[in-house]
């Protein structure tokens, strides 16, 4: 998987929608790990949505986003493992937050890979789609120091509720699965050297 993506396709997503019919709070009382979906497809409009919710740009000036980071500094990187997505080639894909596109990086899901190094986690292998939630420590360590490894994971957390809660308010299902070889899912989606995987989320139809 090429580290310069420059010359990799680019998928302009749909524009997220900012209101809808569900509440924050009924999407709050909706909010369950689900691991078990139905074979339809996911839309990229709901793909899109989502993608907002975990790391989208809410403040155009400022480049804020839709989940709070320490000093601002947004270390997390977002990876999808795409098998039925209406309208994307099944792959792996990286969400770039500040044009709100992804880019595709490399053909196949491999999804049973990942469902190996979540040690055999169905709804890994059997879901539309997956998102592996990803890191880089250095900036935010050197603004932190130590202390910037526990922001890090705090962000993650975040960045997790926001999936459940969209999901929710989509009538999706989606899990959060911290149980993962590290090493192999880095392999597995060769990553740089400095970013690690944080969390996996399988998303699909209920």
């Amino acid at each position: 998987m090429p580290r310069n993506h420059q010359n990799n396709k680019i998928i302009k997503l749909p524009p997220p929608i900012f209101k809808s019919s569900i509440s924050i709070e009924e999407a709050l009382l909706r909010r369950r790990s689900i691991r078990f979906y139905k074979d339809n497809p996911l839309t990229l409009n709901e793909v899109s949505q989502i993608l907002w919710a975990s790391q989208g740009i809410s403040d155009e000036t400022y480049k804020f986003r839709t989940c709070p980071s320490a000093g601002a500094i947004y270390p997390l990187k977002l990876y999808l493992s795409v098998i039925n997505v209406e309208n994307l080639e099944p792959g792996i894909y990286k969400y770039v937050p500040e044009t709100h596109e992804l880019i595709y990086l490399s053909k196949g899901a491999k999804r049973d890979a990942l469902f190996e190094a979540c040690l055999n986690q169905e709804w890994i292998k059997r879901a539309p789609l997956v998102l592996i939630i990803c890191a880089t420590f250095y900036k935010i360590k050197a603004r932190y120091g130590e202390r910037g490894i526990r922001y890090v994971f705090v962000e993650t957390g975040h960045c997790s509720q926001n999936i459940y809660l969209q999901c929710a308010s989509l009538n999706l299902g989606t899990v959060a699965v911290g149980a993962f070889d590290d090493e192999e899912i880095k392999r597995i989606l060769d990553l740089p050297k400095d970013e690690f995987p944080t969390y996996l989320m399988s998303v699909g139809r209920i």
